[in-house]
């Protein structure tokens, strides 16, 4: 059987493929038959998909793209989808302390697209951490592409393409896998002709695993993807198709940084990096933290997961090269965690004091070694649905060929999102908190060491007893609930958007993309309220914003097999965008609602006129490239030069006031190759270099403290406003220098070796500086300049794996993944401050693969 796996993923006329193939190619094919196993996986040398917007070849869409194809998923022994982007150059992943911390968060060109990443061209919303045992590829377009998506994609976006059911014939596919750190997984693909016209197909996965070189940490999940094809082969076909996946783990929030900016002892510009290694502290205790050191409670941590997502799908062929499709979807996500996050903000991993202090006969432990176990919880739901329709295909205007697309969007999002508690307790505001030791000053003294409130730097114990008390100070022991529902938020939001594309081919070397898209965004949000409000009354802040992008490329083709091209792009982030379901940036406006009462009207209209005030975020994006697909079109070199500026994002103003005047800038280059330019070599891969500057960072507050005579006030404090020390510097989580390889070479029939090397640049989390203000009884103002700035960050480092496969006949083959294979110590995220991700240390895994 030949492998015939879809090529040219046009996505409009920016390359983004916004629905899955029709006919998606068994999961089987290159596991098994040897020749199928060894066809080219050139993006550009596959056949077009019969998808809405893939109206251009890759080599004639005037953008940078990137795609993984399930044949380097399953090479690089990838399981979710951090792991397969982990093979491409220039994403980075971000970490959080609320909303969405371990679930996906990737980085594209430096913009955090957590709210761009889209299922078969639908957008994905919720917290979630995604598998692929049901993914056929995932497309990766690069540069401001709200035209394509929506809100949203300043930096890029995400499209993962599903298996669906294939008509060409039955099989049974999947499989076994076991290894180190108690490695399991299971996963199994039927595609069944149920008739001449009608395919069924199901996927099943189970993974259980702990983790190389971490103590205690564990992922258990397992997920189902039936669907169901009526009409296979014919002009009109209905598909139904369903998704659910339930994760179970203990989450792992990685080694808290050394320094503040208050007990840091470098001087100058320096990196706070994670304490790990050896550490001495302000008190002078010496003491090694090793890579498998985990902050953690087993009593307490966890993190529980469930997608579930129905979809309905109809294509018609009218002929003459018109089609139509509508997609309609519900999903329903549920995230809910108590997260540990190893908090430095108190200074108590370095220590603030050489000497302990004592309060009220009780040890303050100020002199280092120590660690915050913060505990960050939430629960919540995400729901969604949404409908797309599109009429696509081609006609000609004389000797012009036009190949268009036009649809319209509606969508309905919601969400409700709490805390977990300790039921009854609530503090002066009539908030509910968990009992983690937030309202002791210092944070770790002998109360709370005993408490397991605080642990050791240097030897925490994830088995110590977690005893849930009524508050930080109360003997009463109380269960940990979820937060009351009047104290949860309430986010909704709706999209009624229209696009257009077209790929005009003026002649046989000159072709023009155009698109065009209207967005009409608004959101709802009703804050939770206190808990001792009686008779609550919710409140409600809305926006509707309406958004225009476009795009517009020109493609120059010297020969059949190379193109040129220059493009530009724009992209729109409103307000709410993420629907709270992540680091919000630009939220809605709330307000403070004291203790025991109502908001009046006047705190209403205060937030509302607050929500009025803010401004969506605008992107547009430069990027001239070439193209080549080369050896008999078996491989393809990409390359791209780009401009990436950004305005009204929100900052604080020298007035302390939010606005927005902050501006961002990224200049970069994008190196890419994909192919095989033998029949025994594949390679995959590429270089990305992003300079991404801060180029207006807005200001920061400085108090400078009353002047005192006695009880007498000479002075009252004053705050003065200096440019934020954000300003000029490289964005948070984004790397300079990124380098990807993924290679495969087959020595003998049957025999392959291969391997991958993965760089990263030193990447940051945020900046600090020691800027201060004082005053003298006159009530003048004097700021002393900065003689310390820290830079919290993790260092570079490289990655290596390799594999090696064997096919042992036309139904079984065998491989064996090694990950890490120099056991390097390296961090994957990092976090604003607190705290970085520490990667697995060195596994390995074998896989037994089927097919019948």
């Amino acid at each position: 059987m030949s492998h015939r796996l879809p090529s040219f993923l046009a996505l409009s006329c920016v390359g983004f493929i916004n629905s899955a193939p029709a006919f998606a190619a068994d999961d089987a094919d290159a596991a098994t038959d040897e020749n199928t196993r060894n066809t080219i996986i050139v993006t550009g040398t596959r056949e077009q998909l019969d998808s809405p917007k893939a109206i251009a070849p890759l080599i004639n869409t005037p953008r940078s793209i990137v795609t993984v194809d399930k044949e380097i998923i399953k090479d690089t022994g990838s399981a979710t989808l951090i792991d397969a982007l982990r093979t491409v150059p220039g994403i980075t992943f971000g970490a959080a302390e609320g909303g969405n911390p371990i679930g996906d968060r990737p980085f594209i060109r430096g913009f955090d697209s957590q709210g761009s990443i889209f299922l078969d061209g639908v957008r994905d919303i919720g917290a979630q951490t995604r598998e692929v045992f049901a993914v056929e590829q995932i497309q990766i377009v690069r540069g401001s592409d709200s035209t394509l998506g929506g809100r949203g994609s300043a930096g890029g976006s995400l499209n993962i393409i599903s298996r669906l059911p294939t008509g060409r014939e039955d099989f049974i596919s999947g499989g076994i896998s076991y290894g180190t750190d108690d490695y399991k997984r299971v996963t199994g693909d039927v595609n069944y002709r149920i008739g001449e016209h009608v395919g069924f197909r199901i996927q099943g996965m189970y993974h259980d695993q702990d983790f190389a070189g971490r103590d205690a940490i564990f992922a258990r999940r397992w997920g189902v993807a039936p669907s169901l094809t009526i009409g296979l082969g014919t002009p009109t076909r209905l598909t139904l198709a369903y998704y659910h996946l339930s994760t179970h783990e203990l989450p792992d929030s990685g080694i808290p940084f050394l320094y503040t900016i208050a007990n840091t002892p470098n001087t100058g510009y320096s990196y706070s990096q994670p304490a790990i290694g050896n550490i001495t502290t302000i008190g002078g205790q010496t003491g090694t933290v090793d890579r498998d050191t985990f902050y953690g409670l087993k009593d307490r941590d966890f993190r529980d997961s469930k997608q579930d997502q129905a979809t309905i799908r109809f294509d018609h062929d009218f002929g003459n090269g018109l089609k139509f499709r509508n997609t309609s979807r519900f999903s329903h996500t549920y995230q809910a965690y108590i997260f540990l996050l190893p908090d430095d903000s108190t200074g108590d991993v370095f220590g603030t004091s050489p000497t302990n202090t004592a309060t009220g006969g009780v040890t303050n432990f100020v002199n280092g070694g120590y660690v915050w176990r913060r505990a960050n919880t939430r629960q919540g739901t995400t729901d969604s649905l949404i409908n797309q329709t599109d009429f696509y295909g081609t006609f000609d205007t004389g000797s012009i060929k036009h190949s268009f697309s036009v649809g319209t969007e509606l969508s309905w999002e919601d969400t409700q999102r709490g805390t977990f508690v300790t039921r009854g307790f609530t503090n002066a505001a009539g908030t509910e908190l968990l009992s983690t030791g937030s309202t002791i000053t210092p944070r770790c003294n002998a109360t709370t060491i005993a408490r397991h409130y605080c642990t050791s730097l240097f030897n925490p114990n994830p088995n110590d007893p977690w005893v849930n008390y009524a508050s930080d100070t109360s003997n009463i022991v109380a269960p940990i609930v979820k937060s009351q529902p009047i104290a949860d938020t309430l986010t909704d939001a709706d999209t009624k958007a229209a696009y257009a594309f077209d790929s005009i081919t003026v002649t046989n070397a000159l072709i023009v993309n155009l698109g065009l898209r209207y967005d009409r965004f608004h959101s709802k949000v009703r804050p939770g309220l206190p808990v001792t409000v009686p008779n609550p009354v919710r409140y409600a802040v809305d926006r509707t914003d309406e958004l225009w992008n476009y795009q517009v490329g020109a493609v120059f083709k010297p020969a059949p097999n190379v193109s040129v091209y220059a493009s530009h792009s724009t992209a729109a982030v409103p307000p709410n965008s993420l629907v709270g379901e992540g680091q919000e940036q630009n939220g809605l406006g709330t307000i403070t609602v004291p203790a025991g009462s109502n908001a009046t009207a006047l705190q209403i209209a205060t937030a509302q006129a607050v929500s009025d005030s803010l401004k969506v975020e605008r992107t547009k994006s430069y990027e001239v490239g070439a193209k080549a697909d080369l050896f008999d079109n078996k491989l393809s070199l990409t390359a791209a030069l780009f401009k990436t500026e950004t305005r009204n994002a929100r900052v604080t103003s020298d007035a302390n006031t939010v606005t927005f005047i902050g501006k961002r800038e990224i200049k970069g280059i994008e190196l890419g190759f994909n192919g095989r330019p033998t029949e025994a070599w594949s390679i995959f891969g590429g270089y990305t270099y992003l300079d991404a500057r801060i180029t207006d960072g807005g200001f920061t507050a400085l108090t400078a403290a009353a002047i005192m005579n006695g009880a007498v006030v000479v002075q009252a404090a004053k705050t003065v406003q200096v440019v934020s020390v954000n300003t000029g510097r490289q964005f948070p989580q984004t790397a300079k220098h990124s380098f990807t390889l993924w290679t495969d070479y087959k020595v003998l029939p049957g025999l392959s070796i291969g391997g991958g090397a993965f760089y990263t640049s030193r990447v940051f989390g945020g900046y600090a500086d020691n800027r201060a203000a004082t005053q003298n009884a006159a009530g003048v103002v004097t700021v002393s300049p900065a003689t310390k700035i820290i830079a919290r960050s993790v260092p570079d480092y490289w990655r290596f794996d390799a594999r090696v496969g064997y096919t042992i006949n036309k139904n079984l083959d065998v491989s064996v993944n090694l990950q890490n294979l120099t056991d390097k110590v390296y961090f994957s995220q990092v976090y604003t401050n607190h705290y970085a991700a520490i990667a697995p240390g060195r596994s390995a895994f074998a896989t037994l693969n089927f097919k019948y």
